[in-house]
């Protein structure tokens, strides 16, 4: 079945920075959504200067979309002349040509100083038209190689949700994306801004770029997966204490080398790292939820141990305070 759909540029009553997004014949649907979603969605509480959306066709319609979809434009490749940020929402195929028409446009809006991102793999039209040279990148850990082969004066970094050169983005996986885009609004718009978006579509408030895209054994053997499963429980329970390596390789009956290995193995990441995530996930839990506890006694049930420790980990990590974070969630 196939829908018409019109997309026009949502520039009536903003003044805000304008987001230009790519569509082309074989459009990938769902990061075409995402992109429309952070930036195209109507959002009165913003005020004006929030993003005004536009659709840049890339070729002559109407064009087929995933899922069945045909999408007609109005803009054409003139409207990147006016874009602050450029959205090439994935490709549609990693070894498809890039047309030169396209490329020269996103060049020439690259020189004049807007901002272009590519979210899954779109990081091939980003390569071709030659704006990744040099420059290190991210994309979908299955596209890694081939663009590797293809351009291998791009340093591309399979290991982590999203990059952030400057003037050049680049997003893992598609769900990475949504990672990215709210990356961009926080820093445009600061993080109350980007929280709101995030609570309005249901996801994590922030996810930092330097996240794994995946875990390289999420399945362990049998044996081994019982142990670190409910040694992971164990130290969930017990965030507030300290946990020394040699006490959980003790406990899950390895060797500390052996046990590091595995643990990385299974969850993606390192004990320390686990640790910090799961303490600051504790902490926003109580920060969203309890008003009636202090941000002290909440340092300390995290186990970040004073509140100077934690808020220097919200800061690094987050981009804003507790306390601030807490008037965000709960309006206190």
């Amino acid at each position: 079945m196939t829908i018409g759909v019109n997309i026009v540029p949502n520039t009536a009553s903003l003044s805000g920075p304008v987001v230009a997004v790519l569509a082309y014949d074989g459009l990938c649907t769902f990061e075409f959504g995402i992109a429309y979603e952070v930036f195209g969605l109507p959002r009165p509480e913003m005020g004006a200067d929030w993003y005004r959306f536009a659709v840049c066709g890339i070729e002559p319609g109407p064009l087929r979309a995933a899922g069945g979809l045909t999408v007609t434009v109005d803009s054409g490749l003139d409207i990147l002349d006016q874009a602050d940020l450029i959205v090439v929402p994935g490709w549609r195929a990693i070894d498809a040509p890039v047309p030169d028409t396209l490329a020269c446009a996103l060049q020439a809006a690259h020189e004049r100083g807007a901002r272009i991102m590519s979210l899954c793999s779109g990081v091939a039209v980003l390569a071709a038209s030659g704006l990744l040279k040099g420059r290190r990148a991210t994309t979908h850990w299955r596209y890694v190689s081939s663009i590797a082969q293809r351009y291998p004066d791009v340093s591309l970094d399979a290991s982590v949700l999203y990059m952030d050169e400057g003037s050049i983005l680049t997003a893992a996986g598609s769900a990475a994306g949504i990672d990215l885009c709210l990356h961009v609004v926080r820093g445009d718009f600061g993080t109350e801004a980007a929280n709101s978006v995030a609570r309005r579509l249901v996801v994590p408030p922030h996810r930092e770029g330097g996240q794994a895209q995946f875990i390289s054994a999420p399945v362990p053997q049998e044996r081994e997966g019982a142990r670190l499963g409910y040694l992971l429980e164990w130290m969930r329970e017990r965030l507030d204490e300290d946990q020394p390596i040699s006490l959980l390789a003790e406990r899950a009956g390895m060797s500390m080398r052996t046990f590091q290995r595995r643990f990385e193995a299974t969850t993606g990441t390192s004990v320390g790292e686990w640790l910090l995530k799961e303490r600051l996930r504790h902490a926003r839990g109580l920060l969203e939820n309890d008003l009636a506890i202090s941000l002290d006694d909440i340092a300390a049930a995290s186990g970040f141990g004073t509140l100077a420790t934690m808020r220097h980990h919200f800061r690094k990590r987050l981009g804003t305070s507790p306390g601030a974070y807490r008037k965000t969630f709960v309006g206190g």
